[in-house]
């Protein structure tokens, strides 16, 4: 077994790996930017090495800087996790001739299964079924043009290099091909440094369903059974769970083996994971998957799998890179159901924008692996979401005996455990996809949440919400002792007193009136225009707990400044009295695209004088590792541009102001 082990990534899978490897007894060292240098994982390690600048080009891609790390504190591996240089064929080769063990597969493997087309060739000629569509060499825009109209719409645009979601356009028509083209090609030049692309027959209800796979130096390859990938949002994958719903002994067999063969068609060492494009229009098929890609390392989703085979998949990446081997296939079992949500830094009533800053309030889950919940985090209260990285704050698994038991317990913990401030997240829009009803019944694909999105993502906090601000603000406290009596808490239900509480509340730029009566034993409470019964109302500590037209609601609240922040049903809202001049400012800002967050322009197709209709890209930006449109709020008349392409801009910057109408 390595000695010391140097951790060549940051966040929650830097300290995920710590822990197994302080289990073996295994030293580490972190690396770390300047942006991280007060990081989790930077206390967690025994040892610490500053790399550069917070900008991942200059710390964590910097090979050279993370070798020399490696000699000056005598590690003995690395451990590349996922992203940065995880997939890396080149740093793998260097950490060889450097004496240094690589845990992953050989540099061959990665070559083989990196560039898309190449890996879709290799797996014809090993058996493994593949999607129709063209994987040439020539890259002529005509060309490429040609060849989709061929295979017929909708396509898909894929970069080559591509992974994460990037570079990855779908096109419904011919018209559409060439633009979307352009910027799948820019966004894989900016990502991957390659902007060669692959098209792909767009299956019509595609369901994202993958192997993990694991091999040995000893040329041995097993499989730990499949997860279901398939609800995602821009191809980034959003709430994962293992085995996949709708699964059969045969069509997993037929799958499994086609994964195992895929890892052998390239000798794979190491943890890797096979991913196919389901046919999700009936029951599953033998013959209705087809292979789509290899992720030659760890995936984020790796503790549902875990969950389910009861198996240390770092552990194994250990004991496989120091010379040990893969259990029998017989050895490797399934049991019980896990689901895994990944808790996102962004807004859902933005568009998914992402939200950086600093985190004032943090509450999450802490691990119970005997009440069936995990959770992986590389962020802490006090610290910050930064713009240079993924804005990930923590991955939430839930394990139990069935799916339905595994789905509750997960929405418990985004209801009662999960509390984040002044950071946006998509806790409620995790929640709200777990209680789905399609989503309970297994019926999923990957356009799941587009063509739910409404339901999903509404653009306001739960009804709830206010009602807990209004007792909690009128009590004068913010919070309330244990069984206090809910008929006397509040001011406006005193003995004597007027039976009505009537408050005007903002939450962001989202305001109402609410009003509560006292009625014998209910409350009746009007939240804008729609009225509710609100019965069993019970106050304990900080928490509200009630029934909503009949359905159990709840809320924690915490007293902040002159309003209250409430949590309900996976949102965490800052809700005040009423402020008419905040709402002036924001209805003066109709006219202004400002920049959601720091960032690149790339480009800002308009000039003052041109009329531009609603839902028009008027700026695009890069950000967070992604491409972000901005579009015109309304038909109007750009009145003046305050960005060019290629400038930097800050959060609330003004790039395209239109003339009032």
């Amino acid at each position: 077994m390595m000695k010391k082990l140097l951790i060549a990534n940051r966040g929650e899978i830097a300290c995920r790996v710590m822990r197994t490897a302080h289990k073996l007894g295994v030293a580490t060292v972190a690396v770390y930017s300047e942006a991280d240098a007060d990081a989790p994982h930077v206390r967690l390690a025994d040892e610490a090495v500053l790399l550069g600048p917070a900008p991942a080009r200059d710390s964590y891609l910097k090979a050279d800087l993370i070798l020399d790390a490696a000699k000056r504190t005598g590690a003995d591996a690395i451990h590349p996790g996922y992203g940065f240089l995880s997939e890396n064929a080149d740093f793998a080769r260097a950490c060889a001739k450097a004496g240094v063990i690589f845990v992953g597969p050989s540099p061959h493997a990665i070559e083989a299964m990196g560039l898309k087309d190449r890996a879709k060739a290799l797996m014809e000629k090993a058996g493994v079924p593949v999607t129709p569509g063209y994987h040439g060499a020539e890259q002529d825009p005509d060309h490429l043009k040609t060849q989709a109209d061929q295979i017929g719409y909708p396509v898909l645009i894929k970069a080559v290099a591509g992974g994460g979601g990037k570079g990855m356009r779908k096109v419904e028509a011919s018209d559409a091909f060439l633009e979307a083209l352009e910027s799948c090609k820019r966004e894989a030049a900016s990502s991957f440094g390659d902007d060669r692309v692959l098209i792909e027959k767009f299956i019509s209800s595609p369901r994202h369903i993958e192997v993990q796979v694991f091999g040995d130096s000893r040329g041995r390859v097993v499989h730990f059974f499949e997860r279901d990938c398939s609800l995602q949002r821009r191809h980034q994958k959003v709430i994962e769970e293992a085995p996949a719903p709708g699964m059969t002994p045969n069509v997993r067999a037929a799958m499994c083996s086609a994964a195992v063969r895929a890892a052998q068609a390239v000798d794979y060492v190491g943890a890797g994971t096979v991913e196919f494009i389901v046919d999700g229009s009936g029951p599953l098929r033998e013959d209705g998957f087809y292979f789509m890609e290899m992720n030659t390392r760890l995936q984020v989703e790796h503790p549902v799998t875990e969950a389910v085979t009861g198996t240390d998949l770092v552990e194994l990446q250990l004991r496989v890179a120091s010379g040990g081997s893969v259990p029998e296939q017989d050895q490797i079992s399934l049991s019980g159901w896990a689901m895994e949500a990944r808790l996102y830094a962004e807004d859902p009533a933005t568009g998914f924008l992402p939200s950086i800053g600093p985190l004032e309030y943090l509450d999450l889950p802490e691990t119970d692996l005997a009440k069936g919940v995990r959770t992986d985090s590389g962020v802490r209260e006090g610290g910050e979401v930064s713009l240079h990285y993924d804005p990930m704050i923590a991955k939430l698994i839930t394990f139990a005996d069935t799916r339905e038991d595994a789905i509750d317990r997960l929405v418990d913990v985004l209801d009662t455990q999960v509390r984040v401030y002044p950071v946006k997240t998509n806790a409620g829009f995790l929640r709200r996809a777990l209680t789905h009803a399609d989503f309970r019944a297994g019926e999923v694909d990957t356009r799941f949440i587009d063509a739910r999105l409404d339901q999903l993502a509404p653009k306001s906090p739960p009804a709830f919400s206010y009602v807990a601000a209004a007792l909690s603000l009128t009590d004068g406290a913010g919070a309330f002792a244990a069984d206090t009596d809910p008929w006397a808490v509040a001011d406006g239900f005193r003995a004597n007193s007027d039976p009505v509480i009537e408050l005007g509340f903002q939450a962001e730029e989202t305001r109402l009136s609410v009003s509560l009566k006292r009625d014998d034993h209910r409350f009746d409470s009007q939240i804008g225009d729609q009225s509710y019964a609100l019965t069993d109302l019970c106050l304990t500590g900080a928490e509200i707990h009630a029934r909503l037209d009949g359905r159990p609601v709840s809320a924690r609240v915490k007293p902040r400044g002159r309003g209250v922040l409430v949590a309900c049903q996976g949102e965490t809202h800052l809700i005040e009295r009423y402020n008419p001049a905040a709402l002036a400012d924001a209805l003066e800002a109709g006219g202004a695209i400002k920049a959601p967050m720091p960032g690149k322009v790339l480009s800002v197709p308009v000039k003052a004088g041109d009329a531009v209709k609603k839902g028009q890209t008027l700026a695009v930006l890069e950000a967070m590792k992604m491409e972000h449109a901005l579009a015109a709020p309304r038909d109007g008349v750009v009145e003046s541009v305050g960005a060019s392409e290629g400038s930097q801009v800050g959060d609330g910057t003004v790039l395209v102001t239109l003339a009032d109408e």
